[in-house]
């Protein structure tokens, strides 16, 4: 496969749609599920990238990234757990959307 297109694929995949902030509403504190503008969806799918690609148990720093990358780019690894686990806390979290500001 071209390099370049498993890691475009890769930062695509990682790619988060919504993330969650906190908001201070009546004494208590929410995490409302915001959308993420382009620009911070990148910088967090390479961020996150990055990360996993460090905690990874391989030897050598350019193996362990592009392991993570490709492991990305067939929607598996660190980077992609995240994610998900950011959707996930978005979905249970749905009931606060309409705090957003």
């Amino acid at each position: 496969k071209d390099p370049i297109q498993v890691m475009k694929t890769a930062v695509e995949n990682v790619k988060p749609l919504l993330e969650l902030k906190s908001r201070r509403i009546g004494g208590a504190n929410y995490q409302i599920p915001v959308e993420v503008n382009p620009d911070r969806r990148l910088s967090l799918a390479a961020r996150w990238i990055i990360i996993n690609a460090r905690a990874r148990k391989e030897k050598k720093t350019f193996e362990r990234l592009a392991q993570e990358l490709l492991a990305a780019s067939a929607n598996q690894g660190g980077a992609i757990k995240k994610k998900e686990d950011i959707h996930k806390m978005a979905e249970a979290n749905k009931a606060f959307a309409h705090y957003r500001w």
